[in-house]
C-alpha cells in the first residue's frame, strides 16, 4: 500500500475517533485505533484536527498515546508549524476524516477499505490500461502507423 506513504490524513477527534461527549472523552468507536495504527504502519502521516483546545485538547492527545497512537502534529499542518493556538483554521491533508461529512461518518471499517482498496483499484485500471490498444493497434494491429504501406 504505496499510496499510504506520507499521505496527510486529518482525523477529527469527537464523533470520529471518540463519540460525542465534549468536553468529556466519549466512548471509543469501533476500529477507530486499530485502524489508525494500521495506517501509520503503512507510513500515513496522521493529523488530530479537533475543535478542543487547552486542556481538552491534552486529554485528547494523551487518550490517543495511550491507546498507541501518536499524531504527526495536532492541529497543525506540520509539528514545527507556529500559530495562535486560539484561531480554528482548516489544516493542508490529503484525506479529511470527520463525522461532519456529508452523509455522516461511515465507521472505520469503510474508511480502511475506501483507503486501503484504492491501491488494488489503481493497480487495476493501470493493468487494463496497459492491455488496451490504441487507435492505430486496433487499426493495423501495431502501434505506429508509418510501418504499414495503403
Amino acid at each position: 500500500m504505496e499510496h499510504l506513504q506520507n499521505l496527510k490524513i486529518a482525523v477529527d477527534f469527537d464523533g470520529t475517533i471518540v463519540d460525542h461527549d465534549y468536553p468529556k472523552i466519549g466512548k471509543e468507536n469501533l476500529f477507530a485505533f486499530e485502524t489508525l495504527k494500521e495506517l501509520q504502519k503503512h507510513g500515513a502521516l496522521l493529523i488530530l484536527w479537533t475543535f478542543r483546545v487547552g486542556k481538552e485538547l491534552e486529554e485528547a492527545v494523551e487518550y490517543c498515546r495511550k491507546k498507541g497512537v501518536e499524531f504527526y502534529a495536532v492541529n497543525k499542518n506540520y509539528p514545527e508549524e507556529e500559530f495562535d493556538n486560539t484561531v480554528s483554521r482548516k489544516i493542508n491533508a490529503d484525506v479529511y476524516i470527520d463525522d461532519k461529512n456529508i452523509g455522516g461518518f461511515p465507521g472505520w471499517s469503510s474508511i480502511w477499505q475506501e483507503l486501503s482498496l484504492y491501491d488494488e483499484m489503481e493497480k487495476e485500471v493501470a493493468k487494463r490500461l496497459s492491455r488496451r490498444k490504441s487507435f492505430f493497434e486496433r487499426l493495423f494491429g501495431t502501434d505506429r502507423p508509418e510501418n504499414h504501406s495503403l
